[in-house]
């Protein structure tokens, strides 16, 4: 079969879970479907460069025995710029914007911590192999991988104080994490025919400690992730290089336990199963999607004491844009 350039639109989505992990996926009108949560394995193409922003909206159900500083509504922006090095190795940069508002009405807004991503895709095709500049639509069939890695950089405020509430800090409403993150991740997918992808992906994500202004050691959990999407082509027209498709995921994620001081915090970590269903429009070197994340299972620690937490959202609304240039 004749050699084709896949013409791709990239849609780098933020998963924004514990504490808002940057994922990776990508498109285009021929080729794999991509999911909106779950990393897929397709890179940038080489040269190319990536202009993305994402907003998720969270709002989540109250519970009489929480007590009434919880979190009660956050909005999470992601501005991100991506870059394909070669056809295998694309590098990203990320920078989240952050609104928590609590019951009481106390909040915080702003740049959290920058986040630098690299991805490596590969492929198996009677044997492993990096990913070349072109495949024919055959080859697109073959099981595709990636790995990547993640670090965040404390960047954001980390004294975001607020004496005229009569609290004076609170580091679960700052801006930074305050020492660097780490994520290590893994996805795969495979394409059927003109209109089905399966998409997995797995990571690890781990949080080094900080010392906050008011002498408090935090140690965010270590997070661990798994998702399978299901996205099916539902309409195409490549005269007007326009595409539509639906996406169904699975997703989900374990949390540990904050710690305080080196001590482990009750009212934290769990398991969490979110179901994301979603839709996908590209128009030339254009992608819009959108989507509703639910949490369809939870087991959490202390679940009654976990108002605004991961898993006790009513839903998180989902909306991003790209373009490839």
């Amino acid at each position: 079969m004749k050699k084709i350039s896949l013409l791709t639109v990239a849609l780098t989505t933020a998963a924004f879970a514990h504490h808002g992990v940057a994922s990776l996926s990508i498109a285009g009108l021929e080729g794999p479907g991509a999911p909106l949560e779950t990393t897929s394995t397709a890179t940038l193409p080489e040269g190319k460069m990536l202009a993305y922003a994402k907003i998720e909206d969270a709002s989540y159900t109250k519970y009489t025995s929480a007590v009434d500083d919880e979190i009660d509504r956050t909005t999470y922006l992601m501005y991100g710029f991506g870059y394909g090095i070669t056809p295998y190795l694309s590098a990203y940069a990320f920078l989240p914007y952050y609104t928590k508002k609590r019951e009481d009405d106390i909040g915080s807004s702003g740049f959290h911590d920058i986040k630098l991503m690299m991805a490596l895709g590969f492929k198996y095709d009677d044997g492993l192999m990096l990913n070349p500049k072109t495949e024919s639509l055959d080859d697109m069939e073959d099981w595709h991988y990636t790995t990547y890695v993640n670090v965040s950089l404390p960047t954001g405020e980390g004294e975001v104080t607020f004496p005229s509430q009569s609290i004076d800090f609170d580091p679960f409403l700052q801006l930074t994490f305050g020492a660097p993150s780490f994520m290590l991740g893994f996805s795969a997918t495979k394409w059927y025919g003109d209109a089905v992808t399966l998409s997995f992906d797995t990571s690890y994500n781990t949080f080094l400690e900080h010392t906050y202004s008011n002498n408090v050691r935090i140690k965010f959990a270590d997070e661990m992730r798994a998702s399978g999407a299901f996205t099916y082509k539902l309409y195409t027209n490549q005269k007007s290089k326009f595409r539509l498709d639906a996406d169904l995921e699975a997703n989900y994620l374990k949390i540990g336990r904050d710690k305080e001081n080196g001590v482990e915090q009750i009212a934290t970590g769990g398991e969490i199963l979110y179901s994301t269903l979603g839709m996908r429009l590209f128009y030339k070197t254009i992608s819009i999607g959108a989507g509703v994340k639910i949490p369809t299972w939870t087991n959490l620690n202390e679940d009654s004491l976990q108002q605004g937490a991961e898993g006790k959202e009513k839903y998180r609304a989902i909306f991003t844009f790209s373009t490839l240039f």
